[in-house]
């Protein structure tokens, strides 16, 4: 009984084939020439014949060789795409969504829990950064992006169009209070979120040059650099946060915030969703979800 080939060899054969030469093989494959040639010899000792002509020119089927080969190439296709059927299998159900601190805690993160409970089988990573890397959010399933339409491409969706309104703390309004000149503000101590260039956000100067007031920042104000430290730094009553609504909404519904100002709206900026390259059932599921939360 004559023993079973060893197939260990195919994709060597397959590349050898496909591409003329053994040194070319050995370079895509990443081995080294002898170790390409040792492997065709082994199969062409068990199958007792030639499989290639060899020369200074390169590696050239036999009519054995020609046979072999296309049985061995479809056989490479097939086994790759396996391969690549089984991982999207196994992967289908995680979902990489990028998108800022704030974002992920505020917004993202509780409803990520909810939809979880819906969906057990998801398996969720976000991924936060304070500044936009869009090399990072290429190789996410989906990101939250703050900033206007044209910075996103036209698959983008708008989640939350940015409303902005000040807060702080009822101590910190009583001790300050009251703020219904917005030349007050300019007085008070200010919380900010630095970030690295030019912000997307919504900044004091702007909220306050909207209002005809001049104001850099000043001696004591706070500069922060992310969304979640600008909270609980207005949680310590250390001064005045702009509230992204959305972000701070659970905060204003508990009172441990209140709206001590008048909100801002800017319809064509916001928080948008930015699908990846290739989107698999469960990113479509999760990301239809989100969407219908708002």
């Amino acid at each position: 009984m004559q023993r079973p080939l060893d197939i260990g060899w195919l994709r060597i054969f397959e590349a050898v084939g496909r591409l003329g030469s053994l040194t070319r093989a050995a370079n895509e494959l990443g081995l080294s020439q002898p170790a390409v040639t040792y492997q065709i010899k082994r199969v062409e000792d068990q199958l007792g014949v030639s499989l290639l002509h060899r020369s200074q020119g390169g590696s050239r089927l036999t009519d054995a060789g020609e046979i072999l080969f296309e049985a061995v190439k479809t056989s490479v296709e097939s086994i790759d795409k396996a391969a690549r059927d089984t991982r999207r299998t196994t992967q289908d159900h995680a979902v990489r969504i990028f998108t800022d601190f704030g974002f992920a805690a505020f917004w993202l993160m509780p409803r990520v829990t909810d939809f979880r409970r819906l969906h057990p089988e998801a398996e969720v990573h976000i991924i936060a950064s304070q500044g936009l890397d869009d090399a990072m959010a290429r190789e996410t399933d989906a990101a939250m992006l703050f900033g206007a339409a044209d910075d996103f491409p036209d698959t983008a969706q708008l989640l939350i169009p940015e409303r902005v309104v000040p807060v702080c703390t009822p101590g910190f309004l009583e001790r300050y209070g009251p703020f219904d000149d917005p030349a007050k503000f300019a007085r008070a101590p200010l919380l900010h979120l630095e970030v690295a260039g030019k912000s997307r956000l919504l900044t004091w100067e702007s909220w306050l040059a909207d209002h005809g007031i001049t104001r850099k920042p000043a001696q004591g104000d706070l500069g922060l650099n992310t969304y979640g430290f600008v909270i609980q730094a207005a949680l310590a009553e250390q001064g005045v946060a702009l509230g992204w609504r959305g972000l701070v909404d659970h905060h204003l519904e508990q009172g441990s915030l209140v709206a001590i100002g008048r909100e801002v709206a800017r319809a064509d900026r916001g928080y948008w969703v930015v699908p990846g390259a290739s989107v698999s059932n469960t990113t479509t599921t999760l990301l239809s979800w989100l969407i219908n939360e708002t």
